[in-house]
């Protein structure tokens, strides 16, 4: 199931608020940090989906709140997307077949090989945020 694979900060809100009591630049900054996190995995999960026009891999996309960062892939443009990541049958009386993968082909095992590497990298942005606010980080 790929929602167990998220990324779960505990105390985020709370961090989020005394942000924003220590000034206006601070939850700004927070979520500036959080797509860092959401970028690496875009970063490696991008080259491993396959291309003809490109228009998949251009749809992957950061969105983010101050407290949440979620990847948005597919769209308009690339309707075809969650096809090829997890497979399936689509197509006049689902003629075109590929072979189903319940975890992905390419973002959420990404997610996973990246799992660490992304902990890193949020813990050291979101000390670096504090910084930047004025706190001590021990």
């Amino acid at each position: 199931m790929p929602g167990r694979d998220l990324v779960k900060i505990e105390g985020l809100v709370e961090f989020r608020r005394s942000l924003r009591a220590l000034g206006k630049d601070g939850p700004k900054a927070l979520r500036v940090a959080l797509n860092a996190g959401a970028e690496l995995v875009l970063g490696r999960a991008r080259p491993k989906v396959p291309s003809v026009t490109g228009k998949a891999r251009a749809s992957m996309k950061t969105r983010s709140s101050q407290t949440a960062v979620r990847v948005a892939v597919g769209g308009k443009r690339a309707p075809y997307y969650p096809w090829l990541d997890f497979g399936g049958a689509v197509g006049r009386g689902d003629a075109t077949k590929r072979r189903f993968y319940a975890d992905g082909r390419y973002l959420y095992p990404t997610l996973s090989e990246s799992r660490g590497d992304v902990e890193d990298l949020l813990a050291d942005q979101l000390a670096a945020v504090a910084r930047q606010s004025g706190l001590d980080v021990g």
